[in-house]
């Protein structure tokens, strides 16, 4: 399966199989296609030209389904790699953000990788944030921040994350 397969599954799946309404668009503007978020963060994945190939590949599929099994009625395609399955299940907190940044430093370097690129995402539309909420995440931003680069190194995606939350 090539990458533009896994875009179009991703699509369709945020499109017409979204939990709810709201679920299916950027809450900045009610507009943009969800697809977006997860899109920007492979994509972003895919620039960091010093993380070893497989961490790319693997990334960049993980975060393009990161969000199917918590936002839509779909399931993850069995042609998946068993490690993107893998990591696709550890970024996933059924009960919701408060789990994740409770469980998370629990969780193997590679997740908090691929967490940070979401929660970045995140960051740059989060004007529907309450000012608490919007303080709360950036603290955990920052923590994941410094996880990462400690584990590996300055990558564009700390630079970015620096820029948004200071």
């Amino acid at each position: 399966m090539n990458f533009e397969d896994h875009l179009q599954y991703i699509i369709h799946a945020h499109r017409n199989h979204s939990t709810n309404t709201h679920k299916a668009v950027r809450y900045w503007d009610m507009k943009t296609p969800y697809s977006i978020h997860p899109i920007w963060c492979a994509m972003t994945l895919l620039t960091e030209t010093s993380l070893p190939e497989a961490t790319r590949e693997n990334g960049s599929l993980a975060l393009l389904y990161h969000d199917i099994l918590e936002d839509t009625t779909v399931e993850l395609p069995e042609y998946l790699p068993e490690r993107v399955r893998y990591l696709v299940q550890e970024m996933t907190f059924e009960e919701g953000s408060a789990q994740e940044m409770r469980e998370i430093w629990s969780k193997e370097s590679e997740v908090k990788l691929l967490k940070l690129y979401d929660k970045v995402s995140n960051s740059l539309d989060g004007i529907w944030m309450t000012p608490e909420k919007y303080r709360q995440y950036n603290e955990y931003v920052r923590r994941l921040l410094h996880e990462v680069e400690a584990e590996y190194g300055e990558l564009n995606i700390v630079k970015i994350g620096r820029v948004i939350i200071g």
